[in-house]
Protein backbone atom coordinates (compact mmCIF):
# COMPACT_ATOMS: atom_id res chain seq x y z
CA UNK A 1 0.00 0.00 0.00
CA UNK A 2 2.75 2.51 0.88
CA UNK A 3 4.43 1.93 -2.46
CA UNK A 4 1.27 3.07 -4.25
CA UNK A 5 0.26 6.04 -2.17
CA UNK A 6 3.71 7.66 -2.20
CA UNK A 7 3.85 8.26 -5.96
CA UNK A 8 3.43 12.01 -6.28
CA UNK A 9 3.09 13.26 -9.85
CA UNK A 10 5.82 15.43 -11.44
CA UNK A 11 7.83 15.17 -8.21
CA UNK A 12 11.26 16.10 -9.59
CA UNK A 13 9.85 18.86 -11.79
CA UNK A 14 7.74 20.45 -9.05
CA UNK A 15 10.55 20.47 -6.47
CA UNK A 16 12.90 22.03 -9.01
CA UNK A 17 10.23 24.61 -9.84
CA UNK A 18 9.83 25.54 -6.18
CA UNK A 19 13.61 26.17 -6.00
CA UNK A 20 13.64 25.15 -2.32
CA UNK A 21 15.93 27.24 -0.10
CA UNK A 22 17.04 25.64 3.21
CA UNK A 23 15.13 26.86 6.29
CA UNK A 24 12.65 28.86 4.21
CA UNK A 25 8.88 28.26 4.56
CA UNK A 26 6.71 26.49 1.98
CA UNK A 27 3.00 25.68 1.80
CA UNK A 28 1.72 22.42 0.33
CA UNK A 29 -1.93 23.29 -0.21
CA UNK A 30 -2.88 19.72 -1.13
CA UNK A 31 -0.56 17.62 1.00
CA UNK A 32 -2.29 14.29 0.28
CA UNK A 33 -0.06 11.42 1.35
CA UNK A 34 2.87 13.80 1.84
CA UNK A 35 5.08 12.87 -1.12
CA UNK A 36 5.78 16.40 -2.36
CA UNK A 37 6.12 17.78 1.17
CA UNK A 38 8.64 15.07 2.07
CA UNK A 39 10.89 16.17 -0.79
CA UNK A 40 10.58 19.83 0.27
CA UNK A 41 11.68 18.84 3.77
CA UNK A 42 14.56 16.74 2.44
CA UNK A 43 15.66 19.79 0.45
CA UNK A 44 15.75 21.80 3.69
CA UNK A 45 12.39 23.53 3.59
CA UNK A 46 9.86 23.95 6.39
CA UNK A 47 6.32 22.91 5.37
CA UNK A 48 2.76 23.84 6.20
CA UNK A 49 0.65 21.02 4.76
CA UNK A 50 -3.09 21.48 4.17
CA UNK A 51 -5.70 18.92 3.14
CA UNK A 52 -9.45 18.50 3.47
CA UNK A 53 -9.23 14.73 3.88
CA UNK A 54 -8.55 13.61 7.48
CA UNK A 55 -7.55 10.11 6.38
CA UNK A 56 -4.97 11.47 3.94
CA UNK A 57 -3.53 13.64 6.71
CA UNK A 58 -2.95 10.59 8.92
CA UNK A 59 -0.82 9.08 6.15
CA UNK A 60 0.92 12.40 5.51
CA UNK A 61 1.87 12.76 9.17
CA UNK A 62 3.60 9.38 9.19
CA UNK A 63 5.28 10.10 5.84
CA UNK A 64 6.66 13.42 7.04
CA UNK A 65 7.75 12.07 10.43
CA UNK A 66 9.68 9.32 8.63
CA UNK A 67 11.37 11.70 6.20
CA UNK A 68 12.24 14.43 8.72
CA UNK A 69 15.82 13.64 9.72
CA UNK A 70 16.34 16.78 11.79
CA UNK A 71 15.36 16.68 15.44
CA UNK A 72 13.48 19.96 15.10
CA UNK A 73 9.99 19.70 13.66
CA UNK A 74 9.97 20.63 9.98
CA UNK A 75 6.24 20.52 9.26
CA UNK A 76 2.77 21.52 10.43
CA UNK A 77 -0.42 19.88 9.17
CA UNK A 78 -3.97 21.27 9.09
CA UNK A 79 -7.25 19.72 7.99
CA UNK A 80 -8.70 22.65 6.11
CA UNK A 81 -9.97 23.88 2.77
CA UNK A 82 -7.16 25.67 0.96
CA UNK A 83 -9.71 28.32 -0.04
CA UNK A 84 -9.03 29.65 3.48
CA UNK A 85 -5.29 29.84 2.81
CA UNK A 86 -4.74 33.34 4.21
CA UNK A 87 -6.32 32.48 7.57
CA UNK A 88 -4.47 29.16 7.79
CA UNK A 89 -1.15 30.84 7.01
CA UNK A 90 -1.71 33.61 9.53
CA UNK A 91 -2.47 31.33 12.45
CA UNK A 92 0.59 29.20 11.66
CA UNK A 93 2.95 32.16 11.04
CA UNK A 94 3.47 31.20 7.39
CA UNK A 95 3.46 34.68 5.85
CA UNK A 96 5.97 35.77 3.18
CA UNK A 97 6.70 32.18 2.22
CA UNK A 98 9.19 31.16 -0.46
CA UNK A 99 6.85 28.87 -2.34
CA UNK A 100 3.38 27.34 -2.53
CA UNK A 101 2.43 24.09 -4.24
CA UNK A 102 -0.97 22.77 -5.29
CA UNK A 103 -1.35 19.24 -6.69
CA UNK A 104 -5.02 19.31 -7.62
CA UNK A 105 -5.47 15.64 -8.51
CA UNK A 106 -6.97 12.95 -6.33
CA UNK A 107 -4.32 11.04 -4.42
CA UNK A 108 -3.68 7.37 -5.09
CA UNK A 109 -4.92 6.75 -1.56
CA UNK A 110 -8.29 8.35 -2.36
CA UNK A 111 -8.67 6.39 -5.60
CA UNK A 112 -7.40 3.02 -4.39
CA UNK A 113 -8.27 2.85 -0.69
CA UNK A 114 -10.78 5.50 0.35
CA UNK A 115 -14.32 4.10 0.76
CA UNK A 116 -15.95 7.40 -0.24
CA UNK A 117 -16.69 6.61 -3.86
CA UNK A 118 -13.96 8.52 -5.72
CA UNK A 119 -13.46 5.55 -8.03
CA UNK A 120 -15.94 3.42 -9.98
CA UNK A 121 -13.67 0.37 -9.85
CA UNK A 122 -15.42 -0.85 -6.69
CA UNK A 123 -18.97 -0.73 -5.38
CA UNK A 124 -18.89 2.09 -2.82
CA UNK A 125 -21.38 4.67 -1.53
CA UNK A 126 -21.80 7.67 -3.85
CA UNK A 127 -20.16 10.13 -1.46
CA UNK A 128 -17.13 11.90 -3.04
CA UNK A 129 -16.68 14.38 -0.18
CA UNK A 130 -13.01 15.08 0.44
CA UNK A 131 -14.02 16.46 3.82
CA UNK A 132 -16.58 14.03 5.32
CA UNK A 133 -18.22 16.89 7.22
CA UNK A 134 -19.44 18.57 4.03
CA UNK A 135 -23.21 18.51 3.70
CA UNK A 136 -23.95 17.38 0.14
CA UNK A 137 -22.88 14.03 -1.29
CA UNK A 138 -22.72 12.84 -4.89
CA UNK A 139 -25.77 10.65 -4.18
CA UNK A 140 -27.71 13.77 -3.16
CA UNK A 141 -26.95 15.36 -6.53
CA UNK A 142 -27.57 12.24 -8.62
CA UNK A 143 -30.92 11.56 -6.96
CA UNK A 144 -32.04 15.14 -6.38
CA UNK A 145 -31.19 17.24 -9.44
CA UNK A 146 -33.58 17.50 -12.37
CA UNK A 147 -32.63 16.14 -15.79
CA UNK A 148 -31.77 19.65 -16.94
CA UNK A 149 -29.62 20.31 -13.88
CA UNK A 150 -27.76 17.03 -14.32
CA UNK A 151 -27.20 17.84 -17.99
CA UNK A 152 -25.78 21.24 -17.05
CA UNK A 153 -23.56 19.76 -14.33
CA UNK A 154 -22.10 17.04 -16.59
CA UNK A 155 -21.59 19.55 -19.41
CA UNK A 156 -20.08 22.35 -17.31
CA UNK A 157 -17.85 20.36 -14.97
CA UNK A 158 -17.27 17.20 -17.00
CA UNK A 159 -17.34 18.49 -20.57
CA UNK A 160 -19.31 15.31 -21.23
CA UNK A 161 -20.51 15.02 -24.87
CA UNK A 162 -23.27 12.54 -23.93
CA UNK A 163 -24.54 14.56 -20.97
CA UNK A 164 -28.15 14.62 -22.18
CA UNK A 165 -28.34 10.85 -22.67
CA UNK A 166 -26.72 10.18 -19.30
CA UNK A 167 -28.95 12.63 -17.42
CA UNK A 168 -32.06 11.09 -18.98
CA UNK A 169 -30.97 7.55 -18.09
CA UNK A 170 -30.27 8.55 -14.48
CA UNK A 171 -33.66 10.23 -14.04
CA UNK A 172 -35.50 7.26 -15.56
CA UNK A 173 -33.61 4.71 -13.45
CA UNK A 174 -34.09 6.47 -10.12
CA UNK A 175 -37.87 6.42 -10.50
CA UNK A 176 -37.84 2.78 -9.40
CA UNK A 177 -34.79 2.84 -7.10
CA UNK A 178 -32.39 5.41 -5.72
CA UNK A 179 -28.88 5.29 -7.18
CA UNK A 180 -26.71 4.55 -4.17
CA UNK A 181 -23.34 3.18 -5.29
CA UNK A 182 -20.52 4.01 -7.67
CA UNK A 183 -20.96 0.78 -9.60
CA UNK A 184 -24.68 1.47 -10.15
CA UNK A 185 -23.92 4.91 -11.55
CA UNK A 186 -21.05 3.68 -13.73
CA UNK A 187 -23.31 0.95 -15.16
CA UNK A 188 -26.05 3.49 -15.95
CA UNK A 189 -23.55 5.71 -17.76
CA UNK A 190 -22.31 2.75 -19.80
CA UNK A 191 -25.91 1.89 -20.69
CA UNK A 192 -26.67 5.47 -21.71
CA UNK A 193 -23.54 5.92 -23.83
CA UNK A 194 -23.58 2.44 -25.35
CA UNK A 195 -21.14 1.68 -28.16
CA UNK A 196 -20.34 5.40 -28.58
CA UNK A 197 -18.35 5.44 -25.35
CA UNK A 198 -16.20 2.46 -26.27
CA UNK A 199 -14.25 4.47 -28.81
CA UNK A 200 -12.42 6.39 -26.08
CA UNK A 201 -9.42 5.37 -23.99
CA UNK A 202 -11.08 6.42 -20.73
CA UNK A 203 -14.02 4.70 -19.04
CA UNK A 204 -17.39 6.21 -20.13
CA UNK A 205 -18.12 7.27 -16.52
CA UNK A 206 -14.85 9.17 -15.99
CA UNK A 207 -16.17 12.64 -16.86
CA UNK A 208 -19.42 12.12 -14.94
CA UNK A 209 -17.49 11.20 -11.80
CA UNK A 210 -15.21 14.20 -12.33
CA UNK A 211 -18.19 16.53 -12.62
CA UNK A 212 -19.84 15.20 -9.46
CA UNK A 213 -16.62 15.42 -7.46
CA UNK A 214 -16.01 19.00 -8.59
CA UNK A 215 -19.55 19.99 -7.63
CA UNK A 216 -19.56 18.23 -4.25
CA UNK A 217 -16.26 19.82 -3.20
CA UNK A 218 -16.72 23.17 -5.01
CA UNK A 219 -13.28 22.62 -6.50
CA UNK A 220 -13.22 25.23 -9.25
CA UNK A 221 -14.42 28.05 -7.00
CA UNK A 222 -11.88 27.03 -4.37
CA UNK A 223 -9.13 27.22 -6.99
CA UNK A 224 -10.23 30.66 -8.20
CA UNK A 225 -10.29 31.93 -4.61
CA UNK A 226 -6.92 30.51 -3.54
CA UNK A 227 -4.68 31.64 -6.40
CA UNK A 228 -4.68 35.38 -5.48
CA UNK A 229 -4.15 34.45 -1.82
CA UNK A 230 -1.19 32.26 -2.76
CA UNK A 231 0.54 34.99 -4.72
CA UNK A 232 -0.10 37.52 -1.95
CA UNK A 233 1.46 35.21 0.66
CA UNK A 234 4.56 34.57 -1.44
CA UNK A 235 7.60 36.81 -0.99
CA UNK A 236 9.41 38.47 -3.89
CA UNK A 237 11.26 35.77 -5.82
CA UNK A 238 9.00 33.08 -4.37
CA UNK A 239 7.05 30.74 -6.61
CA UNK A 240 3.56 29.33 -6.95
CA UNK A 241 3.42 25.89 -8.57
CA UNK A 242 0.14 24.30 -9.67
CA UNK A 243 -0.34 20.78 -11.03
CA UNK A 244 -3.76 20.26 -12.61
CA UNK A 245 -5.40 17.23 -14.21
CA UNK A 246 -8.15 18.48 -16.49
CA UNK A 247 -8.77 21.40 -18.82
CA UNK A 248 -11.15 23.27 -16.49
CA UNK A 249 -8.52 23.60 -13.76
CA UNK A 250 -5.67 24.24 -16.17
CA UNK A 251 -7.62 27.03 -17.89
CA UNK A 252 -8.22 28.82 -14.57
CA UNK A 253 -4.53 28.57 -13.63
CA UNK A 254 -3.28 29.57 -17.07
CA UNK A 255 -5.54 32.64 -17.27
CA UNK A 256 -4.70 33.81 -13.76
CA UNK A 257 -0.97 33.43 -14.32
CA UNK A 258 -1.18 35.30 -17.63
CA UNK A 259 -3.15 38.14 -16.01
CA UNK A 260 -0.57 38.53 -13.24
CA UNK A 261 2.23 38.41 -15.79
CA UNK A 262 0.61 41.17 -17.82
CA UNK A 263 0.13 43.28 -14.66
CA UNK A 264 3.82 42.86 -13.84
CA UNK A 265 3.20 41.30 -10.43
CA UNK A 266 4.71 37.94 -11.44
CA UNK A 267 6.78 36.29 -14.12
CA UNK A 268 5.29 33.26 -15.85
CA UNK A 269 8.07 30.65 -15.85
CA UNK A 270 6.17 28.07 -17.93
CA UNK A 271 5.21 29.34 -21.38
CA UNK A 272 3.74 25.88 -21.94
CA UNK A 273 2.68 23.51 -19.16
CA UNK A 274 5.21 20.93 -17.97
CA UNK A 275 3.97 17.37 -18.51
CA UNK A 276 5.13 13.97 -17.31
CA UNK A 277 7.87 12.09 -19.12
CA UNK A 278 7.05 8.86 -20.95
CA UNK A 279 8.93 6.99 -18.21
CA UNK A 280 6.76 8.49 -15.45
CA UNK A 281 3.54 7.74 -17.34
CA UNK A 282 4.60 4.10 -17.74
CA UNK A 283 5.36 3.88 -14.01
CA UNK A 284 2.33 5.91 -12.93
CA UNK A 285 -0.44 6.12 -15.61
CA UNK A 286 -2.27 8.81 -13.60
CA UNK A 287 0.51 11.21 -14.53
CA UNK A 288 -0.49 11.24 -18.19
CA UNK A 289 -2.99 14.09 -17.80
CA UNK A 290 -0.94 16.19 -15.34
CA UNK A 291 0.02 19.74 -16.34
CA UNK A 292 2.27 21.94 -14.23
CA UNK A 293 2.41 25.75 -14.42
CA UNK A 294 4.69 28.06 -12.42
CA UNK A 295 4.90 31.76 -11.66
CA UNK A 296 7.51 33.74 -9.72
CA UNK A 297 6.49 36.79 -7.75
CA UNK A 298 8.20 40.02 -8.74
Amino acid sequence: MNEIIHKPVLLKESIEALNVIPNEKYVDGTVGAGGHSCEIIKSGGIVLGIDMDPEALKIARKTLEDCSEAKTKRFTLEQENFANLREIAERNDFLNVSGILFDLGLSSFQLDYSPRGFSFKRAEPLDMRMDPSLGVTAADLVNGLTEGELYELFTKFGEEPFARLIARRIVTSRLSKKIATTSELAFLVEQAVGFRGRREKIHPATRVFQALRIAVNDELNNLRVVLPQALALTKSGGRVVVISFHSLEDRIVKNYFLEEGEKGTANVLTKKPVTATDEEVIENPRARSAKMRVIEKV
